[in-house]
């Protein structure tokens, strides 16, 4: 079995998990509205998806 010859550093750990991190989820604007919303996903505000009217209007954001 293999046995490492010496103890892995905190950086060199930290390095290996670098990629561990969760990516922060991009935000687009709106063109109706001009607020951010998610892509791929209906804008709550105008209730509005891929040029259509998907859920009612909200007021209360």
């Amino acid at each position: 079995m293999a046995v490492p010859k010496k103890k892995s550093s905190p950086m060199r750990r930290g390095n290996r998990r670098s990629g561990h991190t969760k990516e922060t989820p991009s935000y687009v604007e709106s063109k109706q509205s001009g607020e951010l919303h998610r892509p791929h996903h209906i804008d709550l505000k105008t209730g509005m998806y891929r040029g259509k009217q998907i859920l009612e209007p909200r007021e209360d954001f």
